[in-house]
């Protein structure tokens, strides 16, 4: 991999884990991991308005985290990487101090 393309790669996952920075972002992310749900459900959920949830799902979808669909008047999110709660499994233990200090996977 030539020192272009590792740096690409980098801006990449970074992009992702920014579109994640935000506690409302974590949880509508650990939301839509159960499953699809419109922004009206979302919004009453984070407790925000419909604006910000929208917002807040725009940065999502430009990460390629989640996936919409409109139908009728709903707009409906799922979560577009099943991955995602893998890394949320990882955060948990880094957070909990039970990550592996050996080098070996967390898991």
């Amino acid at each position: 991999m030539t020192k272009a393309e590792r740096r690409e790669r980098c801006e990449r996952r970074a992009r992702v884990i920014k579109a994640l920075a935000h506690p409302s972002r974590v949880f509508l992310a650990e939301v839509l991991s159960q499953g699809e749900r419109c922004v009206c459900d979302l919004t009453e959920l984070v407790g925000a308005d419909m604006s910000t949830v929208s917002k807040h799902l725009a940065i999502m979808k430009r990460a390629g985290l989640v996936k919409s669909e409109k139908r009728g008047l709903q707009q409906f999110y799922r979560i577009a990487c099943p991955c995602l709660t893998d890394f949320f499994h990882c955060a948990d233990l880094v957070t909990s101090g039970q990550s592996s200090s050996t080098g070996l996977p967390c898991v």
